[in-house]
């Protein structure tokens, strides 16, 4: 299945919220008070947030003036493009050995199963990489993330036992990184309410024992945000890179979710750039984020 196919399919039930609402109005190469209502209420209730969505129809506007032959589908396509194109993030190793990321984000976003579809993937490519259950208070976290080291074909550095000190398994994975000449390192981390300023605290130490163990480290700050919570996201946007240097994002879910244009909300009041998305539960069900790909797939 080709990316575009891929983004189509997972964003099916947010285009359907879009087109829906706004129908044959896309058709249109003008925007009058009825169309802008119309759309308005598309884009809330696909949740772009309404900010964005008066900057996105703005953007279109101005679009649909410059070229006459554009109709609103397309410099809706544009504006969105444009925006969640801004900023450009790639989830992938530097020159950096380990190259250590953490992932983090809230509970039940989906951080864990991510990280072992993302070690797959890294593994295919010729990397030596290594999963850290730095997640040591969410009951069988570890088991579940074993299970999918072993899917994966790494190696994984556990605790103990259950309530160990996170950071003190990140050390441990880290030390151990180093000594067995690993290339990449996924720090898997419990999920924590954003509201809970102890556990942000603890992220920030993780995030300081990785710089002690490796120089730079972590290298990058993989937010995951669950797609169906929708807004919700924002407010954990905001909290987490509060904490640690959030260097780009992952959506989880986009295919089980009609609140998709989160993405979009994201992009215009935030300015974090999205790297990875979730297009189903298998192992290859991800895709590196595509600014084009993702506009299309909301609109057409």
């Amino acid at each position: 299945m080709s990316l575009w196919d891929r983004f189509r399919r997972g964003l099916s039930r947010t285009r359907d919220v879009l087109t829906g609402v706004v129908g044959a109005a896309l058709g249109r190469r003008t925007l009058d008070p009825a169309t802008v209502e119309q759309l308005e209420h598309a884009l809330l209730a696909a949740d772009v947030g309404p900010a964005t969505t008066d900057r996105l129809i703005a953007e279109a506007r101005k679009a649909l003036d410059v070229d006459h032959a554009l109709d609103l589908r397309g410099a809706l396509e544009r504006a969105a493009m444009s925006l969640v194109g801004a900023r450009h993030a790639v989830f992938a190793p530097g020159s950096e050995k380990p190259w250590v990321a953490l992932l983090v984000g809230v509970n039940g976003v989906g951080k864990t199963t991510l990280a072992g579809k993302l070690a797959a993937s890294l593994a295919r490519g010729g990397k030596k990489t290594l999963l850290v259950a730095a997640d040591t208070f969410r009951a069988a976290a570890t088991e579940q993330l074993d299970v999918w080291a072993g899917r994966a074909g790494v190696e994984i550095v556990r605790g103990a036992g259950s309530g160990a000190d996170p950071a003190a398994v990140t050390h441990d994975g880290l030390t151990a990184a180093r000594a067995r000449g690993a290339d990449v390192v996924l720090v898997d981390t419990a999920g924590r309410l954003h509201t809970k300023h102890n556990l942000m605290a603890e992220l920030h130490k993780i995030s300081r024992v990785c710089a002690r163990v490796v120089p730079g480290a972590p290298h990058h700050v993989l937010l995951v945000l669950d797609g169906t919570q929708g807004l919700n996201g924002l407010a954990q946007a905001r909290a987490f890179t509060g904490a640690v240097p959030v260097t780009s994002l992952a959506v989880t879910k986009l295919d089980g979710t009609s609140r998709g244009g989160v993405v979009l909300a994201i992009a215009g009041e935030l300015k974090l750039p999205v790297s990875v998305v979730g297009l189903g539960e298998g192992l290859d069900d991800w895709q590196p984020f595509d600014a084009e790909a993702y506009a299309k797939g909301l609109f057409e």
